[in-house]
């Protein structure tokens, strides 16, 4: 791979305010390219590991982002796959949970790190935060076990001091350094003085598989949020839209709804139309729970299916993907309640809260 036998990284940058310099003239903020980054964080060169990039031209701020840039992501990483030991992604923060959990579904029986970080501050100001992260994402993308497989086999987001599961994140400060959490999966590694691995919360991919990435995505998806006086027309508009396929409909509490018999009609229609309705919870943890009262049982007789504890982000995007290649609206059902990317807990996968390693 190298003469050195030092790790190799490539960096892919997407954009994002990381990699953003203020206008002096007008003040707003707008993107260069990679190589003004590495000039503002020279310590690049002493990490012990080679490292490349590639950039989207031109880069693309996260608002942007969209299905087909996933895609765009996704052929980098597996045209390159064989080249490197790991991949850190330089992302805007805004939709970096979506992208991370699209990743983590396209790369099927990924065995080396992808590791999503940016930035609240751009590189170019004095207290930004980009530099640590950038370089703490590095450290984790090229380290190694004892056995000299990668660490970090998933797709991940690192922002400050936290290693989240990708397909598990959510952006949770729009101001603090510390913006995003994985309220329903502990970290995978916490970053201080050590970089502490909590080792049997990590995925590890089937040894007898390759890497199987996926290009497909269809995006007739909608997410409905309920609440309390939300009109018949609204939600019978919603869910007659020309072509939707999907909907993913942010509930109370444990996964709860109205009791009016027109929303139950509206639901048990568009369900028996084909359309997949997915019931996750407003609520920044926990999990839905239809069986528990009265108004989730009335959803679960009307077709919905359960989300469990997984995030919005994965959710649209798990949707997306397994509607993109073509799977039945039963088939969709079944395989959203599976865990194909670490994105749900059942009861099999519960993580272990002990076990670690420190480097």
């Amino acid at each position: 791979m190298n003469t050195a036998n030092k790790p190799s990284v490539l960096l892919i940058y997407t954009g994002g305010t990381i990699g953003m310099i203020r206008n002096t003239e007008t003040g707003a903020l707008e993107s260069f390219t990679f190589d003004h980054l590495s000039q503002h964080i020279p310590e690049l060169r002493q990490l012990q590991c080679n490292i490349a990039s590639v950039q989207f031209d031109p880069p693309i701020d996260s608002s942007n982002m969209e299905p087909a840039l996933w895609v765009e992501l996704a052929h980098i990483v597996c045209d390159n796959y064989d080249r490197y030991d790991g991949f850190v992604v330089l992302h805007g923060s805004d939709t970096m949970a979506y992208t991370a959990s699209a990743m983590s579904f396209a790369l099927e029986n990924l065995s080396k790190p992808v590791i999503f970080t940016g930035s609240q501050l751009p590189i170019g100001i004095l207290r930004t935060d980009g530099k640590e992260n950038l370089i703490t994402a590095i450290e984790i993308a090229s380290a190694k076990r004892p056995d000299g497989s990668p660490m970090v086999p998933e797709v991940c987001i690192l922002f400050q001091d936290r290693l989240l599961r990708g397909c598990r994140t959510t952006k949770a400060n729009a101001e603090h350094f510390n913006a995003f959490r994985s309220h329903n999966y502990p970290s995978l590694a916490d970053v201080g003085v050590h970089i502490n691995y909590y080792t049997r919360r990590i995925r590890r991919p089937d040894p007898d598989k390759p890497l199987k990435p996926h290009f497909l995505y269809d995006t007739n998806v909608i997410v409905l949020t309920l609440f309390p006086g939300i009109q018949e027309r609204i939600v019978s508009q919603v869910l007659r839209m020309e072509g939707l396929k999907a909907v993913v409909m942010k509930t109370f509490g444990t996964g709860n709804a109205p009791q009016k018999e027109w929303f139950s009609r509206a639901i048990h229609e568009a369900t028996e139309r084909g359309v997949v309705i997915m019931n996750v919870t407003q609520c920044p943890s926990g999990s839905v729970e239809m069986e528990r009262y009265e108004t989730g049982r009335q959803l679960l007789e009307a077709g919905v299916t359960s989300g469990y504890d997984c995030t919005v982000e994965a959710t649209v995007t798990k949707l997306m993907f397994l509607l993109g290649h073509g799977y039945t609206p039963d088939e969709v059902r079944r395989l959203m309640n599976t865990s194909i990317a670490g994105e749900i807990t059942l009861e099999s996968d519960r993580p272990l809260q002990y076990d670690s390693l420190s480097f």
